[in-house]
């Protein structure tokens, strides 16, 4: 612009007034009132993009995903809503009554086709196996019946499985599985009561006159050998079957724990006891006491371990004794004249036993009920499937 005293340039343009200022945006951002025409300097359109978060401990958690459609639990999660007994393990969230029948007849059905191969097996081998284990003495029809006996623990753990939708494991104890560090000082308590128990009624019946020592059996070798590596997986597929499935069930459709524990240590002490066949009421009692006091040890440790020792320790030590004194120390049923004398010998035996387990289990504590969570709707809520 030229100012006229300075050569008579043009004139000065005259004021018009302020230059047109933005207008605000309904979001509060100033925006141009004319068009922008596209180039390189033109500015690009106003967004907002958060920066993302610097990671660091203050950094928010992501957010999971949402879980799947349906109810379908974690793997691991415990099957009860709130911690219960072992003989009350069915009775988990899925709970029916038919599933312990259905288990039963699946026993039953493998165990007709096992006693079946087990026939077959002794016409081509020339063994005839002695179920009622009156042939104390030979190793042969000893070991194929202790190998029948033994299917039961797989057969324990498929029904579980097929029956009941649940681990195996909850066949053994409240933990869903064996425990083994209790074996231990449950041998030592067993041997210091039941084992001493027989010795001293094989010495009353050697006394007595009703039992002849003859010396070491001619197979004592071979018999030592099939009673140290089968005799205990026999005893531990009969407390599977009695103290374990089978008192299980029973014990499962009794909502009572305490009346179901009753009820299924007498059906399945009187089952165990009719299964090996007693000839006499004496005999009857002898294995029915047996049976209570594997129930009884049962329901103070919360599995089948101590009950296990319990037969264990009573089947090796009884077969020791026969394999080094003679079959005659051993006998299918009580002798005659000792019939007072020796159910009371086996009562201060097996009572023993149970009065030394409870009073272990006060100081070594084992686990006595399940672990449980707690996923039931509380009352008047509906409950919310996942999205």
């Amino acid at each position: 612009m030229s100012h006229p005293a300075a050569g008579g340039g043009p004139a000065e343009e005259p004021y018009a007034g302020p230059p047109p200022t933005l207008r605000p945006a309904p979001g509060g951002f100033p925006v141009p009132p004319w068009p922008q025409a596209p180039g390189p300097y033109a500015p690009a359109p106003w967004h907002y993009a958060p920066a993302p978060f610097p990671p660091g401990p203050y950094a928010p958690a992501p957010i999971p995903p949402a879980p799947p459609a349906g109810w379908a639990l974690p793997p691991g999660t415990p099957p009860h809503d709130e911690p219960t007994s072992f003989l009350h393990a069915m009775r988990a969230r899925d709970w029916a009554w038919w599933r312990p029948l259905l288990g039963l007849l699946l026993l039953g059905v493998v165990f007709l086709v096992a006693g079946a191969l087990l026939g077959v097996l002794g016409i081509l081998t020339g063994i005839s196996p002695d179920l009622a284990l009156i042939e104390l003495t030979d190793p042969g029809t000893l070991l194929v019946t202790n190998a029948t006996l033994v299917v039961g623990i797989p057969v324990v753990w498929l029904a579980w499985a097929v029956a009941h939708g649940m681990r195996p494991g909850w066949s053994s104890s409240v933990l869903a599985r064996f425990r083994w560090r209790l074996l231990p000082r449950l041998t030592v308590l067993a041997l210091l009561s039941i084992g001493v128990v027989i010795g001293l009624s094989v010495l009353v019946g050697v006394t007595a006159g009703e039992v002849e020592v003859t010396g070491p059996i001619r197979s004592w070798g071979w018999l030592l050998a099939v009673v140290l590596l089968t005799t205990p997986l026999q005893s531990a597929a009969e407390e599977y079957l009695f103290r374990g499935y089978l008192s299980q069930a029973i014990a499962g459709w009794i909502r009572a724990p305490r009346a179901g524990a009753v009820v299924a240590a007498v059906v399945t002490g009187a089952l165990f006891s009719l299964a090996h066949l007693p000839p006499d009421l004496a005999t009857f009692l002898d294995r029915f006491l047996f049976a209570l006091a594997a129930s009884w040890v049962v329901w103070l440790t919360g599995g089948i371990e101590a009950a296990v020792v319990m037969h264990a320790v009573n089947n090796v030590v009884l077969f020791l004794l026969v394999a080094l004194l003679g079959d005659a120390v051993a006998t299918n049923v009580v002798p005659a004249g000792l019939v007072p004398v020796s159910l009371a010998l086996t009562a201060a035996g097996f009572g023993g036993f149970v009065l030394l387990v409870a009073r272990w289990r006060r100081r070594a504590r084992p686990e006595l009920r399940t672990p449980a969570l707690d996923l039931r709707v509380p009352p008047g809520a509906a409950p919310v499937p996942a999205r």
